[in-house]
């Protein structure tokens, strides 16, 4: 934004390149207008305004143009007259002095900063809340202290900066009704190059039902107008990152314990790990009443593990039958001093190590008198896990009024340190940050404030608060879903001044808190405005047009409109508000980067009218998105139903189609770019792309060139989707774009379903489709979708879905005749059924159930039966291809399905759905499921369902290569060879397919019956798509070359149309149609031309005599009445090819009208007569493959294993396999998989790898195995033979008493040595290096238990390690990031 020099001889500020001098005084001229002029002064005559320009100009002292006409005017002036020289005396007088106070005001001028312009003055207006303020030509302040005004109004050259120190030690807060920015006016809070240091702070305060009300901002606001300026720059810090380690609830990966009971007499004993403050025994000991239980306290204590926490508490008394040799145990093991004398009834606590000796001991006791101990026997002692985590251990004993109390603790202590992706040194102590929620339910997201922590790393903070749920930070399954962690204090800080409760007319029917917020609106043709690492909270109003930060109707706002620099907000932090986070309204160009949106109401970053194009949003996160009141898309289930201002008549709005749609991404229109962004929960959908079919709002009547839903996708990559109810990503629909009337009742911008995302070059629906590409979405932990997709052509790749209700669902741009040959394929993507991410009770997570390989407890989407599924088809044509899918378990009270169908699917599915080169992991056992009748399928009896059917192109999902999987109950499909795949509830069969589309005219509630020759014991009855439909429509999928008959459950229909629907050039079928006998017949065919719906090449049928004359002309107009059996036979036969993916022939869609005259009112039923003249042998047209044996080769995503947010970087997938002591003794292997090379090991001991931490994809340097004996030549070798820069893995086999290499883990990342013994496994992930990764973990078992499988995944390459500066790294994100720049 500016040029560089040395300073005094270069330019503080690029000039207008137009040669236009009207700009803001003393910063960023911003916007050059080479394609319009400024807007004209409202009431002022233009020598007023040139002279303003003219001010304007001379505002600054540092331009090079105005140092060389100083020079030139000194040079001729300098022997002028004593006069003159007094005045260049006077004024080097004035320059020295301003040097002088520069100095004395701790630091230099810079002309970079904005409130070091040697001609601002200080501003002290004090506090007055009824001044109002105007700071016009000539006025150019710095504020300097605390202020209260009534409002300010900047204009005509006035000039508004906020004064700072060098130190950042100033800390100044501007109270204002509002702040008004016009006609020149500027307002700066420090500048780009210049970032403001200390804390500013601009409190908009005022009430909804008090004071003045502007027109168009209203109140509580910070308004830019035509030729304003607002730069608004705080200090830059990392924005978000994610975490790069596990949070758990509590802060301790087993939680916190808590433990109080009345009279548990004895001793009460817990034994706790202390390496990992896991509760590991709880037991009570009887030592009053029992000789043995005091033996039995003695001998736990003698078999306990050195190292571990013991921690013991009197209940009632525990010495009566306390043995010496109980006691001398206590002693020796523990450290105790107070067990010898302990007496009847005495209070005792102790909190000790095994073997640790009387320094790890903690204990104190308290005398018994009158029923009372006086106060608590406390021991208490502090501990660190292996993370480095401090917590301790408490044990109590008392008496208290007659009642015996013992309790245990084990808590954090001195906050939790979180391990963090990104360098966060610029965060502070008394920060605060939001960590998201990794699971269902939004409400996990949880705020923390930091503490101060010198011992961490620039990857790490210590935050004071206890953490409430489970937030992941590790790639699980192969799926990143660590959670996002976002700041949220800034030093620059625009808050609206809220009062304690919702008030006047507020929405307080909905909300119970004060929601009328402050809110900044920018008008078209500003000077320039740029936001950047600014505060925004307590901002928006539940009223249009009122929002956090709002561009309104301004325009190109970049180079295409004249903005030498284009406008932009970066690094904001919006939250904590009442309505939306960024509004784009009728604005094109804007880059909103790095910007948090949290705890907001409504859309948070939101498209308006449909027209905003070119928009850019990079890596940006949106978190916690609530309904609010604005929009019918806003709203909840009750604000819904219950707000009707707006609708005609007594219509009451159905919340699921009208209403529900809150989103953090509203995309209005699809050319505009989104790149790194996150969306981590929001009430209904994360990204949700919608399509206008015209302008609305207050760009109604704006005439769009290309339609939108016609219109190319803009860049779409690298964004991430989870924790939402309805879906992750939702690329769908459009609004309502008319009033409510009698005719639509609905109200206007309700959610509408006519919209269909076709996109097209040029958005010419004549040229060619141009696909839109969805190029690295992640999807995890969606209640319902990860992804809905409707349209074509839509590509999706390198993505990933997991712990989804249904991964991605695809459904076509529409059905015949209106699709236009589209299509949708998804690949090189990963499906995840159930991860290892199991999810955490609480925060409004409804459902938990059994699940996973493990059957372990976890949250659940949507109910416990409900059926999940990968990949949904709904209609087609789809193409599946080289994706993975793993984890999908059914239990008993699911289906778990890789692949399945849209449920209760009354709609049409095609068999030119294709799946290839798929891949299923060892556990899916439903790669396809059909559905059953029962719960959420009913009764599986509609038309899209019985129909339901896809081609296994190479026999990846079936094994059969070339095959078709349909509905086992479905004989229009079948012959005598096809494979009955029970459990799936399918049947695989070989053959060609097509689909016939019947239409008849003014028949509804009429069903259709439909009957293979082969099969007329096995009709299928269709309901048609619509029932209630005035031409009802049926669609059922046939096989090829064989006969039909159509029956009816009413009369005939008197018009009927077929349809040759997906037939290739001589594709045939012949049908048979059921009418009174004495019905007479016109049949005539025709193209039917989809575009305009003329028809073209128009042929009548004429009847034939016979069957055998029929079949003998069967490529002939020809039809057959059969009057005894009432069937009207004729061929259906493709006389043109078909294109690409087009439903119809490429000279239109071929048409059989019949015109049926008959006066008959019976049903048209002829199966009776039909059958078994008709009847057919069953065949097969196409011989059934062979079953397939071997694994698919290629199959499953080929190009990466793992798929993360940071696509840059490499990650090397490890596996650890480790039995139990059974399986061991089974003869089952253990293993280290490294990026899929197994490396296995049989013998007892320990095998080691060391990996190049800086070699992708990974260099191997040496391979170790360290037998039984050989043991105590391990912890030499970790210390002194592991090379700099490398990763050690190292994993156990058999029983190892104590694996004495403690010590040498902590130059390999642990945080203290650990204590390993009697481990039944051990599992050690480690870095030799001079960094500390998060990474670095170490995992053990009980005694004979094994750790199972393991997997993590280790980034290599990075310049931590010490690697060197890898030449190679391609950033795709940065590159399209600035192709988007470039873009006009």
């Amino acid at each position: 934004m500016y040029t560089s020099g040395s300073r005094g001889h270069s330019p503080a500020f690029l000039q207008p390149q137009n040669g236009n001098s009207h700009r803001s005084p003393g910063y960023v001229p911003g916007k050059v207008v080479p394609l319009r002029p400024p807007p004209p002064p409202k009431s002022q005559a233009s020598a007023k305004f040139t002279s303003i320009r003219q001010e304007a100009r001379a505002s600054f002292a540092f331009l090079p143009e105005e140092q060389q006409t100083q020079r030139e005017s000194r040079k001729r002036k300098r022997h002028k007259n004593t006069f003159i020289c007094f005045a260049i005396t006077s004024f080097s007088f004035f320059v020295a002095l301003a040097v002088i106070l520069g100095i004395s005001s701790k630091y230099a001028p810079d002309e970079n900063c904005p409130d070091q312009n040697p001609h601002l003055r200080n501003w002290d207006p004090g506090q007055d809340p009824a001044k109002q303020v105007v700071i016009k030509e000539g006025d150019k302040f710095r504020l300097t202290s605390d202020a209260t005004v009534n409002s300010i109004v900047i204009q005509d050259g006035g000039l508004l900066v906020f004064g700072d120190d060098k130190d950042g030690s100033r800390n100044i807060t501007l109270r204002t009704r509002y702040i008004l920015i016009q006609d020149g006016g500027t307002l700066h809070i420090g500048a780009e190059k210049c970032r403001y240091k200390s804390q500013a702070t601009i409190t908009l305060y005022g009430k909804s039902d008090e004071g003045e009300s502007m027109p168009t901002f209203g109140k509580k606001f910070i308004g830019v107008e035509a030729g304003g300026t607002l730069e608004l720059h705080g200090a830059r810090k990392t924005s978000w990152t994610l975490l790069a380690r596990t949070v758990y609830a509590s802060g301790l990966p087993f939680g916190s314990y808590t433990f109080e009971k009345a009279f548990s007499r004895g001793l009460n004993v817990r034994v706790i790990d202390q390496d990992t403050a896991k509760i590991l025994e709880s037991v009570k000991f009887d030592t009053h009443e029992y000789h043995n239980e005091s033996r039995r306290l003695q001998e736990f204590l003698r078999v306990q593990d050195p190292g571990r926490i013991v921690a013991i508490a009197v209940g009632d008394s525990a010495v009566k039958s306390l043995l010496q040799g109980t006691i001398q145990m206590i002693q020796d093991r523990l450290g105790s001093t107070l067990i010898q004398g302990l007496g009847y009834r005495q209070a005792w606590a102790l909190v000790g190590v095994i073997d640790g000796g009387s320094t790890s001991c903690n204990e104190s006791v308290r005398n018994y008198e009158n029923h009372s101990s006086g106060g608590k026997a406390l021991a208490q002692r502090e501990f660190y896990t292996l993370d480095g985590q401090k917590f301790s251990v408490m044990a109590y004993s008392e008496w208290n009024e007659g009642i015996s109390l013992s309790a245990f603790q084990v808590e954090i202590v001195d906050g939790v340190k979180l391990h963090l992706l990104d360098d966060v040194s610029g965060w502070e102590p008394g920060d605060q940050i939001v960590v998201a929620s990794t699971d269902y339910s939004m409400y996990q997201a949880e705020e923390f404030t930091l503490l101060p922590c010198p011992e961490c790393s620039r990857f790490q903070v210590k935050v004071k608060e206890t953490p409430q749920f489970l937030h992941i930070g590790e790639i699980i399954d192969g799926v990143d879903m660590r959670a996002e962690v976002g700041i949220l204090t800034r030093n620059v800080v625009i808050q609206g001044e809220m009062e304690d409760s919702c008030y006047s007319e507020n929405q307080c029917q909905f909300f119970d808190y004060d929601t009328f917020g402050g809110h900044v609106m920018v008008k078209k043709n500003f000077t320039s405005v740029h936001l950047s690492y600014v505060e925004l909270k307590h901002m928006g109003q539940q009223q249009l047009g009122k929002y956090p930060v709002h561009f309104h109707l301004c325009g190109d706002v970049d180079y295409k409109g004249g903005y030498t620099y284009p406008t932009s907000v970066d690094g904001l932090s919006i939250h904590h508000s009442f309505s939306r986070c960024i509004t784009v309204h009728g604005t094109n160009g804007l880059l909103i980067r790095d910007t948090i949106g949290f705890d907001t109401l409504g859309h948070c970053f939101f498209l308006e009218d449909g027209i905003e194009q070119r928009n850019t949003f990079f890596h940006n996160l949106g978190l916690l998105t609530k309904p609010g009141t604005l929009l019918p898309t806003d709203r909840n289930n009750s604000m819904c139903t219950t707000i009707r201002d707006k609708v005609f008549g007594n219509y009451i709005p159905v919340p699921a189609t009208d209403c529900m749609a809150v989103s953090t991404f509203w995309i209005a229109h699809p050319n505009n770019n989104l790149i790194n962004n996150a969306a981590a929960g929001s009430q209904d959908a994360g990204i949700w792309y919608l399509f206008h079919k015209e302008p609305t709002g207050e760009s109604t009547g704006v005439q769009l060139v290309e339609k939108p839903e016609l219109t190319p996708l803009g860049i779409f990559y690298n964004n991430r989707v989870h924790s939402s109810f309805k879906a992750g990503l939702f690329i769908d629909k459009g609004v309502k774009t008319t009033n409510s009337s009698a005719v639509d009742p609905r109200e206007y911008l309700c959610l509408d379903n006519s919209a269909r995302f076709r996109p097209h070059q040029d958005a010419d629906p004549e040229k060619p489709r141009v696909a839109a590409v969805i190029d690295r979405l992640i999807a995890f932990k969606n209640n319902d979708k990860g992804a809905w997709i409707r349209g074509g052509d839509i590509i999706v790749q390198n993505s990933a879905f997991a712990d989804n209700a249904i991964g991605l669902t695809f459904a076509s741009d529409g059905s015949f005749p209106s699709d236009e040959g589209s299509s949708q394929e998804v690949s090189e993507s990963l499906f995840v059924g159930e991860s290892r991410n199991f999810g955490f009770h609480g925060g409004q997570n409804k459902y938990v159930g059994t699940g996973g390989l493990d059957q372990k407890l976890r949250t659940l989407p949507r109910n416990r039966t409900f059926p999940i599924r990968g990949f949904q088809i709904y209609d087609g044509p789809i193409h599946l291809t080289r994706s993975t899918f793993k984890k999908y378990v059914p239990t008993a009270d699911r289906f778990s399905s890789a692949i399945g169908f849209l449920m209760k699917n009354s709609w049409q599915t095609t068999p030119k759905n294709n799946v290839s080169l798929v891949k299923f992991g060892p556990h899916v056992s439903l790669n396809v499921f059909f559905g059953k009748p029962g719960p959420w399928f009913e009764d599986c009896e509609l038309d899209g369902d019985k129909n339901s059917i896809f081609h296994d192109i190479d026999g990846s999902v079936t094994g059969y290569k070339d095959s078709y999987v349909g509905r086992m109950d479905n004989y229009l499909i079948r012959h005598p060879s096809c494979v009955n795949v029970t459990n799936w509830n399918a049947v695989v069969c070989s053959g060609n397919y097509a689909q016939i589309y019947v239409q008849t005219g003014s028949s509804p509630n009429l069903s259709m019956t439909i009957t293979r020759d082969e099969y007329p014991i096995h009709p299928m009855v269709l309901r048609g798509i619509n029932q209630k439909a005035i031409l009802p429509q049926y669609q059922p999928v046939v096989m090829l070359e064989k006969g039909y008959t159509i029956h009816w459950n009413g009369p005939a229909p008197r018009t009927t149309f077929l349809y040759l629907i997906n037939f290739n050039k001589d594709d045939w079928i012949r049908v048979g149609l059921c009418y009174p006998s004495n019905t007479s017949f016109q049949v005539t065919f025709g193209f039917l031309q989809r575009q305009n719906g003329s028809l073209s090449k128009m042929e009548d049928y004429e009847p034939v005599q016979s069957m055998e004359e029929l079949q003998r002309q069967q490529s002939q107009r020809k039809f057959y009445f059969d009057s005894s059996t009432g069937l009207l036979f004729l061929y259906l036969k493709a006389k043109s090819p078909r294109d690409g993916h087009s439903y119809c022939s490429s000279q239109g869609c071929e048409r059989v009208k019949i015109q049926a005259a008959t006066d008959s009112k019976d049903i048209s039923n002829c199966m009776a007569k039909a059958y078994p003249q008709y009847y057919s042998k069953p065949s097969e047209v196409k011989r059934m493959p062979s079953m397939l044996t071997g694994l698919c080769q290629g199959c499953g995503a080929r190009q990466q294993l793992v798929f993360t947010s940071d696509p840059h970087k490499t990650y090397l997938p490890v596996q650890f396999q480790s039995p139990n002591k059974a399986e061991t003794q089974r003869g089952s292997p253990s293993l280290i998989s490294v990026n899929g090379t197994d490396f296995i090991f049989r013998s007892a001991g320990v095998f080691i790898l060391v990996i190049d931490a800086c070699n992708i994809p990974f260099r191997l340097i040496e391979k170790q195995v360290f037998s039984l004996a050989d043991i105590s030549r391990m912890e030499e070798y970790l210390k002194i033979s592991i090379p700099p820069r490398s990763v050690v893995l190292l994993s156990t086999r058999g029983e190892i008493k104590h694996l004495n290499i403690s010590d040498s883990l902590i130059s390999l990342g642990l945080a203290k040595p650990a204590h390993l013994y009697n481990k039944g496994s051990t599992i050690f992930l480690g870095f030799s290096g001079n960094f500390k990764p998060s990474w670095t973990k170490l995992f053990t078992s009980p005694a004979e238990q094994g750790l199972g499988v393991l997997e993590q995944f280790i980034p290599l390459q990075l310049q931590d390690y010490g690697c060197p500066r890898a030449s190679n790294v391609h950033r795709k994100d940065l590159e399209l990031f600035k192709q988007a720049s470039k873009a006009l």
